[in-house]
């Protein structure tokens, strides 16, 4: 019997195919998500990855065999399918493994309205299903089984989010995008098609074993291309996505990068412009100047865990009109909560494409301070040496101690973050202080306790 929990992560499913999971098993969690859900319709669509076309088409079989009718709407990016999970008011599932290497892939899942399935609401009992039946055979069919249809929800989805952010005012703007040959390079020619953009299309071609470089934007190596792109035109900005297209990280008409807080904070206020006194969701390892920003605009910053489940619960008990996270996911409240780099990037070009200026200046007053970016080391012992920072830094004058998510370290100029990785014998160290050569000293502190 396959080991579940290699596969079952915190908020989805992720493997190998075949060796960790297959069509066998996809159907499986097709049967259980319908019974943990109590759905009596879902909505799926998957990626460019060979595999997922089968897994995606299993997950339906196993659905319609518990009685659900089935919306298939083929090749979409994550956000899509959180489109058509809310517009239709159904559960759904997503067959991608993201920026993942290509023989990965996995489910995201989620309830009607884009709501998430995180360990905590549901993912552990699917789990739980899918061992068993694994174990003894599968579930007994239902009475009646459900149908099995096909829908394009492209271009409604492209609808939605134009009606959100009006970009047919703005001055012209040459983009460079790099789809990194995932799935922004299906989404993003209908989004874009007929605004004021002229569109600089790098690896649109749809393909799962990423010939040129890893879908993975946040990784620098894998925006050389972009950077060098933008140079070479002279475009106004870049946009990259990663391999399901619900992340985009922006970098300047300099080809530097513009930091998702910086994102963030920008995006904050124009949604605080539209939503006065509204609330904003960033995790702890936002930069200090997103809740500095929301402040000064009449807004509230809550901050909260990392991970969407986290966001968006938070977003749903306190009706946030935004939130975003420092891995460049940004959620709306007027996209049921879910995230989508898509409206980002949108809300983006509106502010730049809205004035004359640059987008270095245009975004300098959102970044405020100078950050390490996410620094990760690997451990034998993640609890004892999250213990040995603790140590360390407790007592210290001046500075406080939360555990809020890992350890967060906060002094007068300078703060840091340590997590421990879900799924990998890492510490992630995140560092910002209000001075570079601060933010170098406390980083290399930190770094010498972490690797012992």
């Amino acid at each position: 019997m396959t080991d579940l929990s290699q596969i079952v992560k915190a908020y989805d499913v992720r493997g190998v195919v075949p060796d960790q999971w297959d069509e066998t098993l996809a159907e499986l969690f097709g049967a259980a998500f319908v019974q943990v859900t109590d759905a009596d319709a879902i909505v799926i669509g998957h990626d460019m990855r060979p595999s997922s076309p089968g897994l995606s088409r299993a997950f339906g079989r196993g659905a319609a065999a518990r009685g659900a009718d089935v919306t298939e709407i083929g090749l979409c990016s994550t956000d899509e399918l959180y489109y058509a999970s809310g517009a239709l008011g159904l559960p759904g599932a997503m067959f991608t493994a993201s920026h993942n290497p290509a023989q990965y892939n996995g489910i995201k899942m989620c309830r009607a309205g884009a709501a998430p399935v995180g360990q905590d609401t549901g993912l552990a009992e699917i789990r739980t299903l899918v061992e068993g039946w694994s174990a003894t055979g599968a579930p007994e069919p239902a009475g009646t089984t459900g149908t099995v249809g096909r829908r394009d929800v492209l271009g409604d989805y492209a609808g939605h989010l134009r009606g959100l952010v009006d970009l047919s005012g703005i001055r012209p703007l040459k983009v460079v995008v790099d789809a990194g040959n995932g799935m922004g390079g299906h989404t993003v020619p209908t989004v874009f098609e007929g605004l004021p953009l002229e569109l600089d299309a790098m690896y649109f071609e749809l393909d799962g074993s990423f010939p040129n470089h890893e879908a993975n934007p946040l990784d620098p190596k894998n925006i050389v291309d972009l950077q060098a792109r933008v140079r070479e035109v002279g475009a106004d900005l870049g946009l990259a996505f990663d391999g399901d297209a619900d992340r985009c990280f922006v970098v300047d008409e300099k080809g530097d990068p513009v930091s998702p807080s910086a994102v963030t904070a920008l995006v904050a206020a124009r949604e605080l412009a539209k939503h006065p006194g509204g609330t904003v969701i960033h995790n702890l390892i936002t930069s200090w100047s997103v809740p500095e920003v929301v402040g000064e605009l009449g807004g509230e910053a809550v901050r909260t865990r990392v991970g969407h489940s986290f966001i968006k619960e938070e977003m749903a008990k306190t009706g946030a009109i935004f939130g975003g996270e420092h891995s460049a996911h940004y959620y709306f409240r007027d996209f049921w909560n879910a995230d989508t780099g898509m409206l980002a990037a949108m809300h983006v070009l509106a502010a730049l494409g809205g004035q004359q200026g640059p987008l270095s200046e245009l975004v300098a007053q959102y970044d405020r301070y100078a950050a390490s970016g996410e620094i990760n080391s690997t451990v034998d012992d993640q609890t004892g040496r999250l213990a040995a920072i603790k140590a360390a830094y407790e007592g210290r004058e001046g500075v406080t101690l939360d555990e809020l998510d890992g350890l967060t370290v906060t002094a007068a100029d300078w703060w840091f973050n340590v997590r421990a990785s879900n799924t990998e014998p890492l510490l992630r160290l995140n560092v910002e202080a209000r001075e570079a050569a601060t933010a170098d000293r406390v980083r290399d502190e930190a770094l010498a306790i972490i690797r012992g």
